[in-house]
């Protein structure tokens, strides 16, 4: 695994945004970067799909876990979405999708920082943005992304659940230029495995009293969101969703791995694993480096590094819910980058890998997406 620094593609904007991609640049500032990129070995490549694969395992295991146990409370969900956790769980409600981020620097084991498992982005611009750029810089590489073929043949797997007449409707808050172009994106590949995929922003979602409905009052049978579970279990009409009239991707289950609290139950159940940190509920666990994570927070947001007596935190509206405490494993760093693998899951299967960077170990929805290549 090296960086390698690169010049930019001669009207790389225009190029991005001919894929969807509108949202490279980030308050000025460069968001989708190419002037560098990573270079694997086809045997680092190998050793990534491996560990991606094993902890997808691990982590339904710790989901069947939590639910023969009824380990809610731990995870802080409302009770009375228990009941709709473990119905979508027993009706094996399909997933589409999840991010592992990993920390790895091409030795020894990738570590599972965490999994974005309910609402990860970074998908378009890992699946066809990274893509594209390969073909036009490094025709004669190979990269790690069957993303986008997986997900068309995921959707076509998951319609035998979803209505006869194949109308999903596909949510976010659309005021979110990186949310609505996810959103797109998947939309997109849900109409080329065959589905009727309506848009539709969360705002417009309506509730008659006895079922949601869209803006022409047509009832709404199935949704794809991306806006967290965390917050609709909380929200005003969240109850609705415990009457089992519309079918939810991702399916209720997800709300566990989602949480930061899967990251201790898995060293419970998985002690020394090699692709695990350590972690625990209780914050005397780790006398000296460790980093605080709420059990819900979104880039970076209200997280927490103690290391070399020194800590820092950054900011955010997390933490009321109360926090997890996880071995700190220093991200790599290659020049001033402190760099994280995002390793996407696609149903079950691994799927491709995209790469953030920052200038702080802790990585924000600023922080740099490179692409990479292997050989």
């Amino acid at each position: 695994m090296q960086r390698e620094e690169r010049v930019p593609r001669v009207d790389w904007p225009g190029k991005v945004e001919a894929l969807g991609f509108d949202f490279h640049t980030i308050d000025g500032a460069v968001y989708w970067d190419e002037r560098a990129c990573y270079r694997f070995t086809a045997a680092e490549i190998d050793k990534l799909e491996a560990a991606t694969g094993e902890l997808q395992e691990r982590c339904i295991e710790a989901v069947t876990r939590v639910i023969e146990r009824r380990e809610y409370e731990r995870f802080r969900i409302p009770e009375p979405f228990h009941a709709l956790i473990e119905r979508s769980w027993n009706a094996d409600e399909g997933s589409v999708y999840g991010r592992f981020d990993l920390a790895w620097d091409g030795t020894g084991e990738p570590r599972m920082l965490e999994y974005n498992a309910d609402t990860p982005t970074a998908l378009l611009e890992a699946s066809v943005v990274q893509w594209y750029w390969m073909k036009d810089c490094v025709p004669a590489a190979d990269q790690f992304n069957s993303i986008h073929e997986k997900l068309i043949a995921r959707w076509g797997e998951l319609r035998g659940g979803l209505p006869a007449d194949g109308r999903v409707y596909f949510t976010c808050d659309a005021e979110s230029a990186e949310d609505r172009g996810t959103v797109d994106y998947l939309r997109d590949t849900a109409t080329q495995a065959g589905l009727d995929a309506r848009a539709i922003d969360i705002s417009g979602i309506g509730w008659d009293g006895q079922r949601f409905v869209d803006l022409e009052e047509r009832a709404i049978a199935a949704l794809f969101k991306l806006y967290p579970w965390e917050w609709l279990v909380r929200e005003e009409f969240g109850a609705n969703l415990l009457a089992p009239a519309m079918r939810v991707i991702e399916p209720a289950w997800k709300m566990l791995l989602s949480n930061k609290a899967i990251l201790p139950v898995l060293w419970e159940m998985f002690p020394g694993h090699p692709n695990l940190l350590a972690a625990s509920f209780e914050p005397g666990r780790f006398a000296t480096d460790f980093v605080k994570k709420p059990i819900y927070s979104r880039e970076g947001a209200n997280v927490s590094i103690t290391a070399d007596g020194k800590t820092l935190e950054a900011p955010g509206d997390y933490g009321d819910e109360g926090y997890i405490w996880q071995a700190y494993h220093p991200l790599p760093t290659f020049g001033a980058n402190h760099t994280v693998i995002g390793s996407w899951i696609v149903g079950e299967e691994p799927a491709g890998i995209g790469i953030r960077e920052d200038d702080t170990p802790i990585t924000r929805d600023t922080s740099r997406f490179v692409p990479h290549y292997f050989e």
